[in-house]
């Protein structure tokens, strides 16, 4: 390995953590920076605010030797060679993601840039941004010898983040010049070059040392639009197979069937073709907006983008229908509602379809006791508990005398149920599939009715155990 670099990581949420911990592991110095002085305070002590696989671990392991946590921002930026931008960059009103907390990290880094440092973008952003961080710079008095701008997307998936930085698909760069994109050659060396990967305890994956990670050096502008085009393609994935299975259940086809034989064309792979309730979580539907914007503000009619959005706001339309299908009414009705995150393997309840569900499922009367292996104690804070709304602290506690039990998170708990138990336990055996875990064949040979995304519903007679209304 090369000399390992200081770095700097400006924010300690999902992607500046997920950051910090692995170039830690990759054998670099880093700083992580938080204006939050309870979240740093946290961190130091040992607690993790996120929930992701191998996270605690590794900032256990490098905590106060190879990662630290400080508020300090122009000392950690003084005493680094790259410095790291992973701020929050939310939705905005229009559709275009919101600047202003880059735009004021910037401004406080420019106070304190002595030397030649590389600044990296991190979050996600849209296409110039690395112009706009260069021109408040220059406001502020940066001599442009001391520093360059340079776009490093992450492209992580919430619960494998870990694994997915430490063995990517590849490793975009955007730099304008040589000597930026070989510091950034050398902070990614540990995996380009294949050492991390004959490290004692390095985390197993898809790379090695033999097969190591790719990097793809471009301009800061085609990185941009490489992060924001990689999303909405894969949520074009998402709502093309939704559209398909409304077809699919239109004609009765099952598509499991049809994404399975689309998915062995290796033009098209079988990754993102599962029908459902549609994408959630902090990125694609605020990346999928942002890429619209932009197309917009240059004059490029990107319509494919709205009908992706559509598209997968129709599909919690579609669920909820399936829901009032089965039940006729929902007024009085007690459903069990499985998972609140947006996907499995993560405690983020972010544009979940999850929680828009289950609020339309209490407005409509219904009474619903959720649970989530990770995300009951968010969903609390969107969702409080009340005379309609009850948490449960397992799958069997939230079906007790539950008229139809809904699926609506891909946990792998959620797939492997006690379907005796399960019977037990619920009123009716109705099972509401918002995320195709289970084959409708089996559901009915243990006794369920099955309703699930795509497939024709398979329905068997429920053998009730009458008690009083829920009013």
């Amino acid at each position: 390995m090369q000399s390992p670099v200081s770095i700097c990581v400006i924010g300690s949420g999902y992607v500046g953590l997920v950051a910090a911990a692995c170039f830690a592991e990759m054998g670099h110095r880093v700083l992580c920076v938080d204006n939050d002085e309870a979240r740093v305070k946290t961190l130091r002590e040992g607690g993790v605010p996120i929930y992701e696989d191998h996270l605690p671990a590794l900032l256990a392991k490098h905590r106060g030797s190879a990662v630290d946590f400080t508020t300090d921002l122009g000392s950690a930026v003084e005493s680094s060679e790259a410095i790291f931008i992973a701020v929050g960059t939310p939705q905005g009103d229009t559709g275009a993601a919101d600047l202003s907390y880059v735009e004021a990290v910037v401004s406080e880094i420019a106070r304190h840039i002595h030397n030649y440092k590389v600044i990296v973008e991190k979050s996600t952003v849209p296409v110039y941004t690395n112009e706009w961080i260069s021109r408040v710079l220059h406001r502020h008095g940066v001599d442009p010898e001391n520093f360059d701008v340079v776009s490093n997307p992450e492209f992580l998936r919430e619960g494998t983040a870990i694994i997915d930085f430490l063995h990517p698909d590849r490793i975009v760069v955007g730099a304008g010049n040589e000597r930026s994109a070989n510091l950034l050659r050398r902070v990614y060396e540990p995996l380009v070059g294949g050492s991390y990967y004959q490290q004692p305890g390095a985390l197993p994956g898809a790379c090695s040392a033999s097969h190591p990670a790719k990097l793809l050096v471009t301009s800061t502008q085609s990185s941009e639009i490489i992060k924001h085009a990689s999303n909405a393609f894969l949520a074009l994935k998402i709502s093309f197979i939704n559209a398909v299975a409304n077809l699919a259940e239109a004609v009765d086809a099952d598509i499991e069937d049809i994404a399975a034989g689309m998915g062995l064309d290796s033009r098209i792979g079988p990754r993102f073709l599962r029908a459902g309730l549609g994408y959630g979580g902090s990125c694609f539907p605020k990346d999928v907006a942002a890429f619209h914007w932009v197309a917009q503000q240059r004059g490029v009619d990107f319509e494919l983008l709205q009908e992706i959005r559509k598209i997968n706001e129709t599909q919690k339309d579609v669920f909820f229908n399936k829901v009032l299908s089965a039940l006729w009414t929902l007024r009085g009705k007690r459903l069990a509602a499985l998972g609140l995150a947006f996907k499995g393997d993560t405690d983020d309840i972010r544009e979940s379809p999850a929680i828009d569900i289950i609020k339309r499922l209490v407005e409509a009367g219904a009474t619903v006791t959720a649970y989530d292996p990770a995300a009951n104690e968010r969903a609390k804070e969107v969702l409080p508990p009340s005379k309609k709304l009850h948490y449960a602290n397992d799958i069997y506690e939230a079906a007790k005398d539950a008229d139809a039990v809904l699926i609506l998170t891909d946990w792998k708990e959620f797939a492997n149920i006690d379907l005796v138990r399960l019977n037990d336990a619920v009123r009716f055996p109705i099972v509401i599939d918002g995320r195709n875990l289970y084959k409708p064949q089996q559901m009915v040979e243990r006794g369920f009715t099955y309703v699930s995304v795509g497939r024709p519903a398979s329905y068997q007679a429920a053998q009730g155990k009458p008690r009083s209304m829920v009013m």
